[in-house]
């Protein structure tokens, strides 16, 4: 239990709000963390977190020891880092948050990324919630449009295009669908992950302006992989992104409606926490992925 751990766990405990949450973020227990702090305590001779069953809350010593132990810490993992680097590649533990859907077009990417950097400990964690990546303990994330939390830094990798899309069969049964407005009068096929799978967005190519257009339908998943399945097998018109529609758009699975009304297309960033100075294994990876998205998209080509 040296004195380094106790302090870092006092930060996580600081950042994340809860000695839970520290511990899982750190890989230890909670009643491990309690103990840590209380180290830390007593070597310092005050009290830096109130507790109650209820919450923690830092004291008035506690608050500001915080500000300044975490640049300490900072400058410490920057100090690691450059004699590392110096040593060989970057090191240490990568922990990346990615949305479930847009994960499986990053897996073949991440493992070549573990290939080119054997030094480093890659731990990719896939969730479609908005996973908040300082109390969670994550290094970066990967975000599919612009992050809401403006304190991260983000750098945009490419766009990510939003199609529809439906099959030959169910085209030849359901003629005459030549403006989006005519979804009104077929099956959709809804992704319940969307904010609202019941409205689909459209930009006018005369006026340029955006306009939505309600749509129903008998099917709904949280998942647009399950969308395009449904689509592929003549049960509607699917809605969603074009990194997961274009292969099956390549290969002639699916065919593309309305190109010439495809809304503006939302970004894809690489996300992370604010700092003074970058880890150089958030930044080999931050660089890696940008290189790799430069220019049109693979899943946009050919189609």
């Amino acid at each position: 239990m040296d004195r380094l751990s106790c302090d870092r766990m006092f930060v996580a405990i600081m950042e994340s709000g809860s000695f839970a949450r520290a511990a899982e973020r750190l890989g230890t227990s909670s009643g491990q963390a309690s103990k840590m702090v209380s180290r830390l305590e007593q070597e310092l001779g005050a009290r830096l977190l109130n507790r109650s069953t209820r919450a923690i809350s830092p004291t008035e010593v506690g608050r500001a020891y915080f500000e300044r132990i975490r640049h300490v810490l900072e400058d410490i993992d920057v100090l690691n880092d450059a004699v590392k680097s110096r040593s060989g590649a970057p090191t240490g533990r990568l922990r990346l948050t990615v949305p479930m859907s847009f994960g499986v077009v990053l897996s073949s990417l991440l493992a070549a990324f573990a290939r080119a950097y054997p030094a480093i400990e890659l731990h990719v964690s896939y969730n479609d919630r908005v996973v908040n990546l300082i109390d969670e303990g994550f290094d970066a994330g990967v975000r599919i449009g612009s992050p809401a939390d403006s304190t991260l830094i983000a750098r945009r990798l490419c766009d990510a295009r939003i199609v529809q899309t439906a099959s030959r069969d169910f085209l030849k049964a359901n003629p005459g669908l030549l403006h989006p407005r005519d979804l009104g009068r077929c099956n959709c096929i809804l992704d319940t992950n969307l904010r609202d799978p019941f409205s689909w967005h459209f930009r006018d190519p005369e006026s340029k302006e955006e306009f939505s257009v309600p749509v129903v339908g008998r099917l709904q998943f949280s998942s647009p992989e399950a969308c395009l399945v449904a689509a592929e097998q003549g049960l509607g018109v699917a809605y969603g992104p074009s990194f997961m529609a274009g292969p099956r758009l390549r290969a002639g699975a699916l065919v593309r409606l309305f190109p010439e009304f495809e809304a503006e297309p939302r970004g894809i960033y690489a996300i992370y926490p604010p700092g003074r100075h970058l880890a150089a294994k958030v930044r080999v990876l931050v660089d890696f992925l940008a290189e790799r998205f430069a220019g049109q998209p693979v899943w946009d080509q050919g189609w």
